[in-house]
Parts: C-alpha cells; structure tokens; sequence
C-alpha cells in the first residue's frame, strides 16, 4: 500500500507542478495533510480555492472546488483513467493550462497507462493513515515545544512528511526532521532528525548514545527511531533529547 499511496501521491504533485507557481526548493510540489479530513492535499491551484486531494480513509481521490468535491475512488482504477479524470475536472474548473503529468524526479517504482491500483488490505490503509497523523502530530508538538518555526510537508520525491528550522541561537545550526518511508537504511517507516551547518550534515560520531532510537553517521548523518510501537509522546521525547545533543 505504500507503493501506491506514494503513486496516487504523484497526481497531486503534478498538480503543483502544473498549477502552483514554482519555487526554487520545489516546495510548490510538496504536500499538506489533514489530520481532520484524513488526505494529503496541495497547495491552491492557479492562484484559486482549488486543491486536489488523496483521501486514505477512502482511497480516492478529491477534487475540492470552492465547497465542491468530486471523488474518484482509486480501487480498480488505471493510470490511464485517472489522469482522464483529473484532466477533465481542471478543464472544467477553467484553470489556466491543462494538467500535465510530467515529473521532473524519477521514483523507484515506474508506472505505466494500465496500471491499477487496488485496494489490497484496508487495515494496511488505516494503519499507514495513522502513521501520518502521529507524524503531524509528533512535529507539530516537538516544534511548538521549541519554539520554532516550519511548514510540515510531505514531499513526494520521497514520500516523507518533513520540516525544517533553524535554531534561534549563535550556533548556526538549522534541523531537518520528520517521518520517512522504508527505504535501504531501514524496514520500517521511521522519525529522523539530522544537523546542519549550511548545507552540510554535522558529524554525529561523538555524541552521546540516545536512550530512544540511533544515531547515524555513514552517508544519512543524523538520529534515527522506527515507528513502530511509538506514541506521541515517545516520539516528542525521541525529537527533543536529539536537538538537546546537536545543542550542547
């Protein structure tokens, strides 16, 4: 399920590619989530109240024009038939251009005009919805807590839900943080915090060992905790006592 989220996932950042106006950092083709509507959601399209949105508790897709949405459920759905449906309503929404669906990234899975999507096991669906609101929520708390200030997003490249700040003291560092899919490093989706000074990621190789989770130091430089069997609270904790190392 998370290949095809992550798909899915790809329509709204087309989206943004196609109809938000581009941004150096590529963040006009990053992602929202809504712990209230349970979706990943762009940023308004064409300067309009229009977002086009991945609903997980349905698997569907929403298009939301003022105060109306059109679903379209993914299950059974081809790549094809989807990209029919999204050119059509941003037609009839009278946006500027047409829809494109044309990536300037390259994913690890490759999709093709009859791929379909389907809708395997609805407890996986939940469970990975869950993943996203404890992620929202974790950063939403740990950057209240420490008074600092990002957007959290999710960038499709990767299909991580981030943030980034600098640190409002003399050291210069700045904190990437956030939730990032299994990949090669490790089989479970997984909260990760990383140090910078500038563009380069600070060596970790001193530091005290954490009491909740691990710290990195070959290629991915910072600390590192998998998901599963954390709350909330854990992962606050999780977040806070890595800041309080790359701090001292």
């Amino acid at each position: 399920m998370t290949t095809q989220l992550h798909l899915a996932a790809q329509y709204l950042a087309a989206a943004g590619i196609s109809f938000v106006d581009k941004k150096e950092d590529d963040s006009h083709t990053n992602l929202g989530f809504s712990i209230e509507k349970e979706s990943l959601f762009t940023r308004n399209l064409d300067q309009k109240p229009i977002v086009l949105s991945l609903n997980y508790k349905t698997f569907g897709l929403e298009w939301n024009d003022n105060n109306s949405i059109t679903t379209l459920l993914l299950n059974g759905k081809t790549h094809k038939e989807v990209l029919e449906w999204v050119n059509n309503l941003a037609s009839k929404s009278n946006l500027s251009k047409p829809y494109t669906y044309d990536l300037h990234y390259e994913l690890p899975y490759q999709i093709t005009d009859e791929y379909i999507f389907n809708l395997e096991d609805t407890s996986t669906l939940q469970k990975l919805k869950e993943q996203r609101i404890l992620a929202n929520t974790v950063l939403e708390e740990f950057l209240k807590t420490n008074h600092l200030d990002s957007e959290i997003r999710i960038w499709p490249h990767h299909f991580d839900t981030g943030a980034f700040a600098p640190i409002e003291d003399s050291s210069g560092i700045s904190i990437g943080l956030g939730m990032a899919i299994p990949d090669t490093m490790i089989d479970d989706y997984y909260f990760y915090i990383s140090g910078y000074h500038g563009h380069d990621g600070m060596n970790t190789s001193s530091f005290k060992e954490l009491s909740i989770g691990t710290w990195k130091n070959d290629g991915f430089k910072g600390a590192v905790l998998p998901i599963t069997g954390i709350d909330e609270k854990q992962g606050v904790y999780f977040f806070n006592e890595a800041l309080a190392a790359y701090k001292s």
